[in-house]
């Protein structure tokens, strides 16, 4: 679903490069707002468990600007991945784009909840979670227990893209 006519939203494999760079400048934010590499609970996404993985690319410029995926938990459950936006870019909706594209990635593939982590330091990331439609939840999977972890669920079905992408 292409919801923002200022950007192109494609599928890559998770090996893409630019995918890859777009992922290690999110792992180096995180490793200086965390004060730490070792902030990620459990096996890092990977190839073998993210269904999608896009990539936004502004159209006027052809720059990269925006990831993120969706890892499979089960049949009907997905998690958002290494969503991420330039930090030059954020505020005009890059990200609420990609997560649009995303639900109706999860919503063909039958997935009808998709759930999100966000950490003590992203109080950015959990704000927009949470105007996205997310609600909290208990800690799931390996972020039970760590005080510094806020999870987010959202039921998805038909409508749930078109409104992420008008919020």
């Amino acid at each position: 679903m292409q919801t923002n006519p200022r950007l192109n939203i494609r599928q890559v494999i998770w090996a893409n490069p630019v995918g890859a760079d777009l992922r290690a400048a999110q792992q180096a934010e995180l490793d200086a707002r965390f004060g730490t590499s070792d902030h990620e609970p459990g096996p890092p996404p990977s190839e073998a468990d993210t269904a999608v993985f896009l990539v936004a690319h502004d159209k006027a410029s052809g720059q990269p600007v925006g990831c993120g995926g969706l890892r499979i938990v089960d049949s009907c459950t997905a998690e958002i991945k290494r969503l991420y936006v330039l930090p030059y870019t954020r505020g005009s909706g890059v990200a609420s784009s990609i997560l649009a594209a995303l639900e109706a990635h999860a919503h063909s593939l039958g997935i009808t909840s998709i759930t999100a982590e966000a950490g003590s330091v992203q109080t950015d990331g959990r704000q927009f979670y949470e105007n996205s439609g997310f609600v909290p939840v208990p800690n799931f999977g390996p972020y039970i227990g760590l005080e510094h972890s806020y999870c987010y669920a959202k039921a998805i079905d038909s409508h749930s893209a078109a409104h992420t992408a008008m919020a």
